[in-house]
């Protein structure tokens, strides 16, 4: 295997969504951090595990991480969810909480170091989800204000029927938050995690708009997203790293 690249120019440092983490300078982090979002079955850990195969063959030092994860929560997150009895405010805490712990503890150390960061999902994912269950867009941004801004965002875009139908080939069965059926879209799980889907899709179109992350046509094969994935990366990457830093003063 080749060395770990050392670029010959460091990444702009980078910023928050609003006031900083306390303690950390953004500034020094000289990684990279790319997301992928999307619904569950939408192909998003299999792109991912391609994408960091890829990206260590050709040298860069990855780091990956994504939604309960958390050595603080994340084991006691999926034991609550087991009994469907999360309200939604505290699902939206328990997973910030998640987030966090993850943010200064994985993703700001791995980017002080200079890895790529995967992410497999960030906090649109979160805000999607919290959206539909009715929560108010201005409190998740202030909820969620401290995260770093990534340097891309891909939004895997699947339609409905494809996911449920790649859900049930891969589990054979649906699973109770990804149907919505906390929330009372119909008593049939099939027509309610359709119902879901659709609202969740609508949000991530939403916040795309806002801020303007990139799409990818998640109906399409495998092997047809990956090619895309690695073209628009690879822009990432000449951006990142063969622009000269601007730093504010």
């Amino acid at each position: 295997m080749s060395a770990i690249k050392v670029p010959t120019t460091t990444p702009r440092g980078k910023t928050s969504f609003g006031q900083a983490l306390p303690g950390h300078d953004l500034s020094t982090l000289t990684g990279v951090l790319m997301v992928l979002e999307g619904s569950d079955a939408s192909g998003r850990t299999t792109q991912i595990n391609m994408l960091s195969e890829w990206l260590e063959q050709k040298g860069y030092a990855v780091a990956r991480t994504g939604l309960t994860r958390s050595v603080l929560v994340g084991e006691a997150l999926d034991q609550a969810k087991l009994g469907n009895v999360l309200s939604p405010r505290t699902m939206s805490l328990f997973y910030a909480t998640d987030f966090y712990d993850q943010l200064e503890n994985t993703i700001v150390p791995a980017l002080r170091a200079g890895y790529i960061v995967l992410a497999d999902r960030y906090i649109f994912t979160l805000m999607a989800r919290d959206l539909v269950r009715g929560a108010n867009l201005e409190w998740l941004e202030s909820l969620y204000a401290k995260a770093i801004v990534p340097d891309a965002v891909f939004l895997l875009n699947a339609s409905p029927a494809n996911l449920v139908d790649r859900t049930l080939n891969a589990h054979h069965e649906l699973d109770y938050w990804e149907s919505g059926m906390d929330i009372g879209l119909s008593r049939d799980w099939y027509d309610s995690f359709v119902k879901y889907q659709h609202r969740v899709r609508a949000e991530f179109l939403r916040l795309q708009r806002k801020y303007r992350f990139d799409t990818i046509n998640a109906n399409h094969g495998i092997k047809a997203m990956q090619k895309e994935l690695r073209g628009r990366i690879e822009m990432v990457l000449e951006r990142a790293y063969h622009h000269s830093p601007t730093r504010s003063a």
